[in-house]
């Protein structure tokens, strides 16, 4: 069975690869643990070199790899400019910092000296997303190969030409052979590749389902896992909030990627005193956004990343609406837009209903009106998910308290989107997965934290 990148645009076949026999898959793999034994060894400076090279490659070819993306899952050219701006800022924070978080820590202890040490893992297995198709890879492997691990990369199969130029990328920046590669399998593949003993650890970013039967997986191998999973990120407008701003930021963040991301703002949940006006501003935010072809400039919308895709989330909205949701923005499909869904607004949203309980993956916002900011508090944290969440309004210190102390979530922002940047650890909890990204804590997942204890 070929693998096929697929223009969401109109449905047409871009290229087919042929996926990797699994021969020449177990010869990678191979490949990657002579490669860590040498590049386990290297010095930081050099890592970083390479690494910083890489930053410089990101920028020159900016434009080339946006367009691939447009091509590949739709997203607006500009909008991936901008994912490869992130990239390369990755990459340049590690190259600065990994020696320094990774430096061996003193402990007092017992002993005459006692010591942590963080050593690399060996080979981790990255399976990878096709909604931020670099993003995602880049802040795994920037941290990961700075920390002297050896890389291997099962990406989303709509997503291959993005794959294979992140591999001529790290060719290009002068890192050793083998310490990046990858596999271009379809997920059957998967559980074998995990069963190699070469492979030490593996992270995941993808549905709550994928990952749960990778966790299993590696679990039953004894194998580190990092899950970064779905999310129905609550965002709270409380009855002090600067409304205009929050109706802005929070369509900003609902239409992030055509509304596919994990982080992106999915349930609104509205204080009944602010609700008729957020609700009207919101929808002007939302209605004005321009939506086309990806690789026009002017383009803030493209198409969902695949039409089957597109067909699930009307599903979801038209459950909803039977069940008593009211759309008063979008929920129609045109004919002949094939993966292409128009911003939209469900009101009236209860629990059960799957604009409630569900992540809706794509560019459909969820409102829930509550009593005040005891409910609101409830609603957000009603929910099986735990990646993002934020709190809109005017007394920061109140809103401080509830995001700090009050919302069950990875990450909490008051008054702003829930994004991720290279500086801060990223990741959820409950079924939004477990361990971290980025940051300190992110370079830190897949090392040996080991004990040195001198009598």
């Amino acid at each position: 069975m070929s693998i096929e990148s697929v223009n969401p645009l109109n449905g047409e076949v871009v290229r087919t690869y042929q996926p990797y026999p699994a021969e020449l898959v177990t010869r990678k793999i191979r490949q990657s643990h002579q490669a860590f034994l040498s590049w386990k060894n290297t010095s930081f400076s050099d890592r970083a070199f390479c690494m910083t090279r890489m930053s410089d490659i990101l920028r020159k070819r900016k434009h080339e790899l946006a367009k691939l993306m447009a091509v590949e899952m739709g997203k607006p050219i500009k909008a991936g400019e901008g994912e490869i701006e992130k990239c390369a800022l990755v990459c340049e924070y590690y190259a600065k910092n990994a020696e320094e978080f990774l430096a061996r820590e003193t402990v007092p202890s017992s002993a005459a000296r006692s010591y942590i040490t963080f050593n690399p893992l060996g080979v981790v297995l990255a399976i990878m997303p096709w909604n931020f198709p670099f993003w995602q890879t880049f802040r795994f492997l920037a941290p990961g190969l700075m920390a002297g691990n050896c890389c291997l990369l099962k990406h989303a199969s709509n997503v291959p030409g993005c794959a294979i130029a992140t591999e001529e990328i790290i060719k290009e920046a002068g890192f050793p052979d083998r310490v990046f590669q990858t596999l271009l399998v379809e997920s059957s593949a998967v559980e074998k590749i995990i069963e190699n003993p070469v492979i030490k650890a593996v992270t995941l970013t993808g549905s709550t389902e994928a990952g749960m039967k990778v966790a299993q997986k590696a679990a039953s191998l004894i194998k580190k896992v990092v899950l970064e999973l779905g999310g129905s990120d609550p965002y709270l407008v409380l009855k002090d909030a600067d409304v205009p701003l929050a109706a802005a930021t929070c369509a900003e963040s609902r239409l992030i990627n055509s509304g596919q991301s994990c982080i992106a703002a999915k349930r609104f949940i509205v204080v009944k005193e602010v609700a008729e006006e957020f609700i009207r501003l919101f929808k002007e935010e939302m209605q004005s956004k321009n939506m086309g072809n990806p690789l026009d400039e002017a383009t803030a919308l493209g198409p969902m990343a695949k039409k089957e895709l597109r067909d699930q989330l009307h599903a979801q909205v038209t459950r909803s609406i039977d069940q008593g949701a009211e759309c008063i923005l979008g929920g129609q499909i045109s004919p002949g837009s094939h993966a292409f869904y128009p911003p939209t607004i469900l009101i009236n949203v209860k629990k059960g209903m799957p604009a409630y309980e569900e992540e809706m993956f794509g560019p459909v916002a969820s409102v829930i009106t509550v009593s005040d900011e005891e409910e609101a508090i409830q609603v957000a944290n009603d929910t099986s998910f735990g990646l993002g969440s934020a709190v809109f309004t005017t007394d920061i210190e109140r809103g401080e308290e509830i995001a700090a102390s009050r919302l069950n979530s990875g990450c909490s922002f008051v008054n702003d989107y829930v994004k991720s940047t290279p500086e801060l650890p990223f990741g959820g909890v409950n079924q939004s997965g477990f361990g971290r990204e980025l940051g300190t804590y992110g370079i830190k997942e897949f090392v040996n934290i080991k004990t040195v204890y001198i009598k």
